[in-house]
């Protein structure tokens, strides 16, 4: 069996961090399948190679010479390449880079070529096998990721090679041309590799020691999760956790190929692991992680028996269908009813109001603006009774009005809606009532 490796630009910014990785990766044999992100930043100030590409290809295009705006990262690589002793030059990869940046490639070609520069390097320092991920990922001609096409090819490429490095981020499109990964990036080409070689683990290697509880720039030192489902991963990253994005882990999932997060700075760190379902046992507390989203607005309805008018939901739900409009969640009463949409998905539509009543006919509608959402998610609290009252508790103690409350029929979450400016308070609240007083 063998695992696949995914590496972030953190942890592959300079020659030391590649260091590093090669120690990781030859002190376990099955770790074969490598993937690569662009060199990250260096300190906090630095800028990442991706962003550096960016510029570099639209001063190109406004007229500046190619070979001064690409000098800077140039010199990054090739800083990196001397630092590792190595003997290999990219000088005809920048000049092919150059040259397409000069016929106006696109974007997408342009941001892919740190991951693939960078593949480069490291296939070198580890003496695996380089596979342009153009070769083996593949998009529709409307930019729609080919799952079928991807799996059958990537399997056949990569059952020729005992270990490989795979840049993440980009694939290619029909007629050849690079497309990029929308959401997810290198940690959605991981996941991709993994199911194609069947792999027995997906390592995610991060700058972090694992997934947190909460986010850690709201609540200090919060603690980390050590075993979560994939169930609970989706509903954390959907609320805004991102250590992992949600759309990375389909292919795995699918496969039930567990993730394991990863510290590159700290390997003998056990991590967070992924799996497809809950370990035996008691959990060590009854949830799971907490995660939030701002800039959300209720559309709030009330109609006297509104529970017995027949499509009364639906026409509300085609009007906002021709408008573009999604909805995140609709609490209901007997004569009431709760939409809630993003606000910038709103904003367009100052007379949305209006249309509704044309449509629905209510007694009474309004729009409450500056929302946001906590979702606490934790396959424990199925089996825990007052979970729902302690999360309220913990907020009507911090005097945070509760604006709306949404419970799931799998009972793996619950969802408050609270005013933005408590946002914060009501996090560090439902954690310290969890994780701090059990």
């Amino acid at each position: 069996m063998a695992k696949v490796v995914k590496f972030g630009g953190s942890s592959l910014a300079d020659a030391n961090q590649f260091r590093k990785v090669a120690d990781i990766i030859k002190s376990d044999k099955e770790r074969r399948y490598v993937v690569p992100s662009a060199p990250g930043k260096r300190y906090s100030d630095d800028i990442k190679v991706t962003d550096m590409l960016y510029t570099c290809y639209d001063e190109v295009c406004q007229g500046k010479n190619a070979i001064t705006a690409f000098a800077p990262i140039a010199e990054r690589f090739n800083g990196i390449i001397a630092d590792l002793g190595l003997t290999i030059s990219l000088d005809e990869e920048y000049e092919i880079i150059m040259e397409n940046f000069r016929k106006q490639a696109g974007k997408d070609y342009a941001a892919s070529r740190g991951e693939y520069l960078n593949g480069i390097i490291l296939a070198n320092y580890l003496g695996f096998q380089f596979v342009d991920a153009a070769k083996g990922i593949f998009f529709g001609r409307n930019g729609e990721f080919d799952a079928d096409l991807t799996d059958a090819t990537l399997s056949a490429i990569l059952e020729g090679y005992d270990c490989a490095v795979i840049p993440g981020f980009y694939g290619a499109r029909p007629d050849g041309t690079i497309k990029t990964f929308s959401r997810g990036g290198s940690d959605f080409t991981g996941s991709i590799v993994a199911k194609a070689i069947k792999a027995e683990l997906y390592e995610n290697w991060t700058d972090v020691p694992g997934f947190a509880v909460a986010d850690p720039r709201i609540v200090d030192n919060p603690k980390f999760i050590d075993v979560i489902t994939y169930r609970e991963l989706r509903e954390l990253s959907y609320m805004g956790a991102s250590v992992l994005h949600q759309d990375a882990i389909f292919p795995v999932r699918s496969a039930q190929i567990p993730i394991n997060i990863k510290n590159t700075n700290d390997p003998a760190a056990k991590g967070t692991m992924i799996v497809p379902e809950a370990p035996e046992g008691k959990n060590e507390h009854i949830i799971t992680g907490i995660a939030g989203k701002k800039n959300f607005s209720a559309i709030c309805l009330e109609k006297d028996e509104m529970n017995s008018e027949i499509g009364f939901l639906r026409r509300i739900l085609t009007l906002m269908e021709t408008e573009g409009i999604a909805f995140e969640h609709i609490p209901t009463g007997i004569d009431t009813m709760n939409i809630l949409v993003n606000s910038d998905d709103l904003a367009g539509h100052p007379n949305f109001a209006d249309r509704i009543k044309e449509v629905a006919n209510p007694n009474h509608i309004e729009i409450e603006k500056n929302l946001a959402l906590i979702a606490v998610v934790g396959r424990g609290m199925k089996a825990t009774k007052g979970t729902a009252t302690r999360i309220f508790a913990a907020l009507s103690h911090a005097n945070i009005n509760i604006k709306m409350i949404d419970q799931g029929s799998s009972e793996l979450n619950i969802i408050v809606g609270i005013e933005e400016a408590d946002f914060e308070e009501a996090i560090r609240v439902i954690y310290n009532m969890f994780m701090l007083q059990e």
